[in-house]
């Protein structure tokens, strides 16, 4: 997601034409969620400007077709996979393959899971996000990594704990509270490339409070000489380029050599004429 209708004119300028809103939006993080592939298969002329205007460091992690994941869950989607790669080709190993699993796919379908994995091309990074209560239980969670780790695919989680410690407060909480799962929070990286989801809440202070053991664990890995990339969100996203550059100073205050940030380009007020 690299386009928010909050962001213009604040993190992008306003009016910025669809095929520079990435360039800009890259000048801020140099990581990105694609959840617009979850909806629709992008022309790969379209993914090639995607390429073409990004650093060739910069990270995209892009959410498998919902045909394959959700309406099918991996049965006789050949097609809907030949077409997804050969749209997302051009991004090469910057890409990520992210399959992002229902509250209803549960452990007792870890095999289809695992089977349609191993079918992807080698040499393509793998990511899992699992929302099964059953995978955050030990009989639950040693099939799933046993799957994942034969193929060398990351388990995404997606950090909650923070944002339903407390009632919503806001409609955009309130949207969210009946949307986003409950599950515990997992910091075990099973690759070298973890990545990580986390939801804040509308409060800076309570966002930045609640992230405060992923900077532990992030720094952690760093040292480990892991690569992670870490997703922040709020219910409305509205600050979140700015929130991530600040959980990135954070993690860079316990790991100094880690490298800044691209330093974005200033974004002109709005003006009548």
């Amino acid at each position: 997601m690299w386009t928010h209708k909050a962001w213009s004119g604040r993190f992008v300028p306003q009016s910025l034409p669809a095929g520079e809103r990435l360039r800009a939006y890259a000048g801020w993080c140099n990581a990105v969620e694609g959840n617009t592939t979850f909806y629709a298969t992008p022309a790969r002329a379209t993914v090639e400007s995607w390429a073409q205007q990004t650093d060739p460091g910069f990270r995209f992690v892009v959410k498998l077709p919902k045909a394959v994941t959700h309406e099918r869950r991996f049965v006789g989607v050949e097609a809907e996979m030949r077409a997804f790669l050969d749209a997302i080709e051009p991004l090469g190993e910057r890409a990520v393959l992210w399959t992002q699993l229902p509250g209803s796919f549960g452990p007792s379908e870890v095999d289809a899971l695992g089977r349609f994995l191993r079918r992807l091309p080698a040499g393509r990074r793998r990511a899992v996000e699992v929302r099964h209560p059953g995978f955050f239980t030990e009989a639950g969670s040693t099939p799933l990594e046993g799957a994942l780790a034969g193929v060398g695919a990351e388990w995404v989680p997606f950090d909650t704990t923070v944002f339903f410690r407390s009632p919503p407060i806001s409609e955009a909480e309130q949207e969210a509270w009946g949307k986003k799962p409950r599950l515990p929070r997992r910091t075990r990286a099973l690759t070298d490339r973890p990545v990580v989801r986390y939801l804040g809440r509308d409060s800076v202070e309570e966002t930045v409070e609640g992230w405060r053991p992923w900077a532990e664990v992030v720094a952690g890995w760093l040292r480990e000489g892991r690569s992670p990339t870490v997703f922040l969100h709020t219910p409305d996203n509205a600050d979140a380029p700015a929130l991530a550059r600040r959980f990135h100073d954070d993690v860079r205050a316990l790991v100094p050599g880690l490298d800044a940030l691209p330093e974005p380009a200033p974004v002109e007020p709005a003006t009548l004429f």
